[in-house]
């Protein structure tokens, strides 16, 4: 009979033990026959000199695995305690091209051609263009990008932000004030971070100002130095508007444009500036413009399908 105290370094003890020691429990009943104790950054272990033995190197393990790939899962927990190979591997695979690590283990990464393509791009220009259908993933791997370049202190904030433009609807019919009418709008942008960013540091970001939310108005006349600005839903901006928000871009700064030329909101169709924009800057050094489709739809399968309908339908109504 032995007792030991294992100190877990290295490692948060929430992500070790779990919300509620859940995992704790899942480790305690791979080990029925030792006491452990879980006491902040300690366990108290009682019993068998081998069984404590083994338990250390296994906590061990899964500290080194957490070190390496800044996650750990219950499944991971399993496959350690069951002697598999099958976590290492997974994480080795999972790691290639992951843009992001984000909440409950989630492995955000480019999984299309396009959206590849658009992180590739991102390497050598300072703005980039991504324009494609709705559910094509451009805003999602653009905030992935961001908040990858905000973890490896590349940039000092994230500013996101989109026009204030309503599909049947006007802000000054809706309830609330400024900020409780423009929520919705922003709101994608907001379901995005909250898939890669724990939700307290989220919230510690958006109170230092480290990551932004704001309608694209209120970027007139700022200067955005040190940040990565992502204006969303650009085919709702006019040509004066695009401008306007470009020529915000200061020092170390990385801008990405995204929008979908089959949704323009305006008034008049014409009135969007986007498609100008782009044949304007076309040719341009550390510019880059990539246009996403169809197969790059990672929503619901039939969302795919929709898209070609009313594509169709739209192609059609024009020649007539």
């Amino acid at each position: 009979m032995g007792e030991r105290v294992i100190l877990i370094e290295g490692i948060d003890p929430l992500a070790l033990f779990g919300v509620k020691n859940a995992k704790y429990d899942i480790i305690a009943k791979h080990f029925p026959k030792l006491k452990i104790v879980a006491r902040g950054d300690e366990l108290k272990v009682i019993g068998d000199e081998i069984q404590i033995n083994i338990l250390e190197q296994k906590i061990n393990k899964m500290i080194e695995f957490f070190g390496r790939y800044k996650y750990l899962t219950d499944a991971n927990i399993q496959d350690f305690l069951n002697e598999t190979n099958e976590t290492i591997e997974k994480a080795e695979e999972d790691s290639t091209d992951v843009l992001v690590f984000g909440n409950q283990a989630k492995a955000i990464k480019a999984r299309t051609i396009n959206q590849r393509l658009l992180v590739e791009k991102y390497e050598t220009n300072d703005l980039l263009f991504a324009i494609g259908p709705a559910g094509s993933g451009k805003t999602y791997t653009a905030i992935a990008l961001a908040v990858r370049a905000l973890k490896n202190k590349e940039v000092k904030r994230i500013i996101l932000t989109r026009p204030a433009v309503e599909a049947g609807e006007r802000l000054g019919f809706l309830p609330g004030d400024m900020k409780e009418k423009l929520d919705p709008y922003l709101q994608p942008l907001y379901d995005a971070l909250n898939d890669m960013i724990p939700a307290k540091k989220l919230q510690e970001y958006m109170e230092d100002s480290t990551v932004q939310i704001a309608p694209l108005a209120y970027m007139r006349g700022r200067t955005l130095d040190n940040a990565f600005v992502i204006l969303d839903e650009a085919q709702n901006t006019t040509i004066s508007q695009l401008k306007m928000f470009l020529t915000r871009m200061g020092k170390n700064a990385k801008f990405i444009v995204t929008g979908d030329i089959t949704q323009i909101d305006l008034p008049r169709r014409e009135d969007s500036g986007l498609v100008k924009t782009i044949e304007l800057l076309n040719g341009i050094k550390d510019i880059a413009v990539i246009y996403f489709d169809t197969r790059d739809i990672i929503r619901h399968t039939l969302v795919k399908y929709i898209v070609n309908a009313f594509d169709k339908f739209s192609e059609n109504r024009e020649r007539v």
